[in-house]
């Protein structure tokens, strides 16, 4: 297996890959398995300034596995995660500020990974924050724990959208409504036997507990998983690209001028861990 530097970000998850270029990234047939191992220590990888073109990225990301495809860009692997009206997705990423695991309203497993590459910084903010829900689990208690083994917590589209659109109108509630929603446990016990939280702005609420418990516990988790000595904050240069552990980590954009250009391109590598 190839032999890679890093370089820590944070205390708790992050680490920058040092001495990777785009030739490398194409051309060592090791480096997939020695990031891949990085990435189970690690939770997130950023290679600083790399500079890969898509079809660069695509072809060093399909070596780490099946990637996720949409017909509304120009290569299926890539989705553009920007703003521009023009974006099939723009309305649809609104809500990106908001702590999230990506998947959870998909009818597939959950991504196992994700990768973004920076094309077009924000001038100020935009920057996008990491926080690890296996640290989280991991922090609980004995008893929490036990009892959280046993919850499962339903997400829904209009709990993401809500937090874009606090007064919906009649129209925006059918169309959230007619899309399916998600039951999976609070903790995902992964075939590694690794665990982590699901949790992030998809969840409405817990099977079982009162709405206002459910909503108090969900919302007491992600701030115990986010707190700030916790989080990864990657500030982008263009050219960065970073992949992140999906099924570990929770994620989201900062603030930035929305009405100013900011686009990053993302692969998704497919997941085949069930989480219900």
């Amino acid at each position: 297996m190839a032999v890679i530097a890093v370089e820590r970000l944070s205390e708790h998850v992050g680490v920058e890959i040092l001495g990777v270029d785009v030739e490398r990234l194409r051309a060592d047939d090791d480096l997939p398995g020695a990031c891949t191992a990085a990435l189970e220590e690690y939770g997130v990888l950023l290679f600083r300034e790399l500079h890969a073109d898509d079809e660069s990225q695509v072809e060093f990301c399909r070596k780490l596995g099946s990637l996720a495809k949409s017909a509304k860009y120009r290569i299926p692997e890539v989705t553009e995660i920007s703003f521009d009206p023009a974006n099939p997705n723009a309305e649809y990423f609104r809500s990106n500020d908001r702590w999230h695991l990506d998947g959870c309203l998909d009818a597939v497993p959950p991504p196992k990974a994700g990768v973004l590459s920076a094309h077009v910084v924000a001038a100020e903010g935009g920057e996008t924050e990491f926080a690890s829900t296996y640290n989280a689990y991991e922090a609980l208690s004995a008893a929490e724990k036990e009892r959280f083994a046993k919850l499962r917590v339903v997400h829904t589209f209009e709990a993401v959208q809500r937090h874009s659109y606090p007064d919906p109108t009649p129209e925006q509630l059918a169309e959230w409504a007619s899309r399916p929603e998600r039951t999976h446990p609070l903790v995902w016990e992964q075939r590694s036997g690794r665990r982590s939280l699901v949790i992030g702005s998809t969840t409405s609420h817990v099977v079982g507990l009162e709405a206002a418990e459910g909503r108090e516990l969900l919302d007491e988790l992600e701030q115990r998983t986010t707190t700030p000595d916790r989080v990864l904050r990657h500030t982008w240069t263009v050219g960065d690209m970073v992949i992140w552990d999906n099924r570990g980590l929770v994620h989201r954009a900062c603030e930035f001028d929305r009405s100013k250009p900011r686009v990053m391109h993302r692969t998704t590598l497919l997941g085949d861990e069930p989480i219900q």
